[in-house]
């Protein structure tokens, strides 16, 4: 398609409706240039055509790949850039961005995108004369629904389940038109709970757009600073390559353990608490009556000093005599992560130590993790080692036991010390529990210095259960992310 003009001040609009690439429906381009008075004649084109570029795996395609030429004759003014405007067809809650492809770099990169739902289009800006141009959305955050308020440090601060803290967000009330600008401080809502919710606001950043007795406003968000998003990273650069910072990781599908993506999947490190499952599984093959109530012995932590100093030791607070249930330890030793726990545990299963360890080591030979060596029961150790590989073939065997999928998936428990009558509350380490992104049936987490930050998840996928173990994440937060990526990336691969 090619349109000529030859009189100043001219608006160039062009319509496609094509929809390649799995787009939900008909999507339409429109690229606007407003020049200064010129004589030479103006031409652009546009057309879609099939990409032979491989797209970001972590993006649903909302348009086709539009290629366009801008020829001016030589009267182009790099300060008037071209605005484009992509319309959608459907409502689409979902962060959404329009990417340009960089043919030197050979990535896709995102533009600075406005979304107007309401109107079903977005605007970006580029002084690029000719380039490939496509409409993405990401499934994993949302920027478009309802937010509430909550009264918490009394500022222009917000809480979101997609963005992490620090990120700077921009939130428009869609019926006013009026926005502010908010800090990410916290975590929240729960998608579960509120399913439409995008956003919660402190009380006095939601008196800049609403008034506080509505309890809610239609809003759409814009991030405007972002640092590593809960979900994923905003890179200046996206490829059809899955990024992490692990040092090794695979995805396995389950049901006959086949590899779907793996880095560095049988190099051999540090597990970390990821032993606990494994002591867990032995002990409960010993068939116990887990309402047999047992009493704590000091002697349960020490074992756990061998490898610590006492204060950085996870523990279940916990007194010499104090007494409780085995099943109360099965979920302190798995949803708090407690090593004493898991050291009372191992006393109370009739194995001496050196036999429930050498049960532990020999359990998972026989499953075929032929390179995993425990030398103590709780991860505490450097010694304790695995494969991302090994590690999910344990995983696929240990959760056989569905009490094991049942307590690894608890977020809290609360219990009570039978003869003391002290309340413990356990909070499971695995924030992606809070979600409900994924239906996970299986989890566990892990750190050590020489491990760095391990986690593994399981969840079940219409393709069969997926198994993503990462282990030596570079933090806290990395670890999660790493994790995320890696089920997201399995599910992408599934499809």
């Amino acid at each position: 398609m090619k349109l000529q003009f030859k009189k100043h001040f001219w608006l160039l609009g062009i319509f496609l409706f094509l929809a390649p690439f799995g787009a939900d429906a008909a999507a339409e381009l429109k690229i606007d240039y407003q020049a200064a008075a010129f004589t030479a004649p103006v031409s652009l084109e546009i057309n879609s055509s099939v990409d032979d570029t491989a797209l970001p795996w972590e993006w649903h395609p909302l348009s086709p790949v539009y290629n366009y030429s801008f020829k001016t004759g030589g009267f182009y003014d790099p300060s008037r850039p071209l605005t484009l405007k992509i319309y959608y067809a459907e409502d689409n809650h979902d962060l959404k961005q329009i990417f340009s492809y960089d043919f030197m770099a050979k990535v896709w990169r995102p533009l600075l995108t406005h979304d107007f739902p309401r109107e079903k289009y977005v605007v970006a800006e580029t002084d690029a004369t000719s380039g490939r141009l496509i409409l993405l959305s990401d499934p994993a955050v949302m920027t478009v629904g309802r937010a509430s308020w909550y009264k918490f440090k009394n500022g222009l601060f917000a809480a979101s389940p997609d963005f992490a803290k620090g990120t700077i967000l921009r939130v428009h009330n869609l019926d006013n038109d009026r926005f502010v600008d908010v800090t990410v401080n916290d975590w929240g809502p729960e998608r579960d709970k509120f399913p439409d919710r995008v956003i919660d606001l402190d009380y006095v950043a939601f008196q800049k757009i609403a008034s506080p007795s509505a309890g809610v406003a239609a809003v759409k968000i814009e991030p405007l600073k972002t640092v590593v998003p809960a979900i994923k990273q905003v890179a200046p650069q996206i490829t059809d390559e899955l990024n992490i910072t692990a040092s090794s990781a695979v995805i396995m599908l389950e049901k006959d353990n086949q590899v779907l993506w793996g880095k560095n999947e049988k190099s051999v490190s540090p597990l970390a608490s990821l032993t606990k499952l494994v002591a867990v599984k032995v002990f409960l093959d010993t068939r116990p009556t887990l309402n047999q109530v047992v009493s704590y012995k000091y002697q349960d932590e020490k074992y756990n000093y061998e490898y610590c100093k006492p204060w950085e030791s996870a523990r279940l607070k916990v007194s010499e005599g104090e007494t409780m249930t085995l099943e109360d330890l099965l979920y302190s030793a798995l949803v708090g992560s407690a090593n004493n726990a898991v050291e009372t545990l191992v006393r109370s299963s009739g194995l001496s130590r050196g036999a429930f360890i050498a049960k532990m080591n020999e359990t998972v030979k026989n499953w075929g993790a032929v390179n995993t060596r425990f030398v103590e029961p709780t991860g505490l150790s450097p010694d304790n080692v695995s494969s991302p590989l090994d590690y999910a073939i344990i995983t696929k065997e240990v959760f056989n036991n569905p009490l094991i999928k049942k307590i690894s998936t608890t977020l809290r428990y609360t219990f009570k010390t039978v003869n003391t009558k002290k309340s413990h509350t356990l909070t499971n380490t695995n924030k992606l529990l809070k979600t409900n992104t994924y239906d996970l049936i299986g989890s566990k987490t892990g750190y050590l210095d020489e491990a760095g930050y391990c986690l593994m998840t399981r969840i079940k996928t219409s393709a069969g259960n997926l198994i993503a173990v990462n282990l030596g994440s570079t933090s806290k937060e990395n670890n999660f992310l790493d994790n995320e990526n890696l089920l997201r990336y399995g599910l992408h691969l599934l499809k």
